[in-house]
């Protein structure tokens, strides 16, 4: 999800593909469930390495990956 303040059509809908990317590739790791992704500014102006490093801390911090 994408609000305007993240900017025009354009920007929102970079920040969208930039997320689904994150979560395709970083699905694998997750525990079953549906997740919401919510843009913030900072989607558009760090590098999706960075992005991915953020998305791990995240799901180690929640404690939402898969158990084996």
């Amino acid at each position: 999800m994408a609000s305007k303040k993240i900017g025009n059509a354009v920007k929102r809908a970079r920040a969208k593909r930039r997320l689904r990317a994150l979560f395709i590739k970083m699905a694998p790791m997750l525990a079953e469930g549906d997740y919401v992704l919510v843009a913030k500014q900072p989607v558009l102006e760090v590098p999706f390495g960075e992005l991915e490093k953020a998305f791990r801390r995240a799901v180690k911090r929640l404690k939402i990956g898969q158990t084996k």
